[in-house]
């Protein structure tokens, strides 16, 4: 077993064995996660990432830990492959984003 399938399937246990699934349609699931992103964005409110990182770094790990599994939980409700979608997803974006003009540059796409 890959080590996505087994992180899927250990989050899938903790929600199946509390009776959540009924609670985790789309919409709400989608929010959820961007609930969660707003608090890892919350930490590094009003500080530089190195201060972040010094007095928060737990509490970065566990809202990043929340941000993903509501995504693999996401995942998981429209049957996606996490590897596959991941893969196809890079591709599209080293067509947007070539080397020879992305390089150094955090310039939206449109702008290269």
């Amino acid at each position: 077993m890959n080590e996505i399938q087994e992180i899927i399937d250990l989050i899938t246990a903790f929600r199946d064995e509390r009776n959540w699934e009924q609670f985790h349609n789309a919409k709400d699931l989608a929010i959820a996660l961007s609930i969660e992103a707003a608090e890892l964005n919350e930490i590094f409110l009003w500080k530089t990432p190195d201060q972040a990182m010094e007095s928060n770094r737990e509490d970065i790990a566990d809202e990043l830990a929340d941000v993903l599994v509501y995504a693999f939980y996401l995942a998981k409700k429209f049957n996606f492959d996490i590897k596959e979608i991941i893969h196809q997803k890079m591709k599209k974006n080293a067509l947007k984003y070539p080397v020879e003009k992305a390089r150094n540059l955090a310039t939206k796409y449109n702008q290269l």
